[in-house]
């Protein structure tokens, strides 16, 4: 079974791209608040849920516990979500996908972590594919920066690099918050730790969900709830991954981990397909150099 939910998670988080990206409305000021909101809102339905029928013995402190965890996952899926208004998903879901890479170099850099020499491989093909397309991107007289101004291009392009760094802040923090010997989670154990971790962090993304509500209705803006069925399809795609994530690693980790990383190569193939995303062929060979430097990073950890 842990094949079929590792396909699952996948497809399924391919499909949450998919869907953050058509709900990624450009003229729409708070677009990426509003996707948020629904992120928060489901993952708050889901985190409920675990509460009222698991029996983890959760502390509601470790909700602040967490936080620091929560705040760069949080943060980081808001700048994407920002991101995705101005830039082609084609582009920037390959370059998030980067974060395993930084979380590499952040342990090797700051635990002493060694790295082996495939690993390596991976982050430097990784770093040239990005490379390659900041070169691109600089060089490049595109529509984005006749549209939106040179200096809200390079805002917008910066988001999926600031996306990655965060995210990979957010693992690096969870190493340690994960570790059982040495987390300052509260009341777990080896069979809840991951459970209680997930459900701070889906807590605590509630109650951004709240704020930016309650901050969207004092800026006089409306929620139509409608005309967003993206956004909501786009949240309960990335819940159900998560959770369906969980079963395919307690099963096969080593092996379901690299399918799962190959997440950027569903959402590059879905872009292509469905939003019509057209890229030359030198930003094709770009990307396809990161995604390849990502799956060493996968395929270094099954070895």
């Amino acid at each position: 079974m842990w094949f079929i939910f590792a396909l699952f998670t996948t497809i399924i988080w391919g499909l949450a791209e998919l869907f953050y990206k058509k709900s990624a409305v450009e003229n729409e000021k708070y677009s990426h608040l509003k996707t948020c909101i629904f992120v928060g809102l489901v993952m708050g339905i889901h985190a409920i849920y675990v509460l009222l029928t698991s029996n983890i013995n959760y502390d509601f402190r470790n909700i602040l516990v967490y936080l620091p965890v929560s705040f760069c996952y949080i943060f980081s899926m808001a700048l994407s979500f920002f991101g995705m208004k101005y830039i082609e998903e084609s582009i920037s879901d390959p370059i998030e996908n980067t974060s395993g890479a930084i979380t590499s170099i952040l342990c090797f850099l700051i635990l002493g972590q060694a790295i082996d020499k495939i690993s390596i491989l991976g982050i430097i093909l990784i770093v040239i594919g990005i490379l390659m397309i900041g070169f691109m991107e600089m060089k490049s007289d595109s529509q984005r920066k006749k549209k939106l101004g040179k200096k809200m291009a390079i805002i917008a392009f910066a988001m999926p690099f600031l996306y990655a760094i965060f995210d990979a802040m957010g693992s690096f923090l969870d190493a340690y918050f994960l570790e059982l010997e040495t987390s300052p989670l509260l009341m777990v154990t080896e069979d809840t730790i991951e459970l209680v971790a997930n459900t701070s962090y889906e807590l605590t993304f509630l109650i951004s969900a709240i704020i930016l509500t309650l901050y969207i209705v004092l800026r006089r803006e409306k929620i139509d709830i409608k005309n967003q069925k993206d956004k909501i399809l786009a949240a309960i795609c990335e819940t159900t991954g998560q959770f369906t994530y969980v079963f395919a690693m307690s099963g096969n980790a080593i092996i379901a981990a690299p399918m799962i990383s190959s997440v950027c190569v569903v959402s590059v193939i879905l872009s292509r397909i469905f939003l019509k995303e057209k890229l030359t062929k030198k930003q094709y060979f770009a990307i396809i150099t990161v995604i390849i430097g990502i799956l060493t990073l996968a395929i270094a950890e099954v070895i």
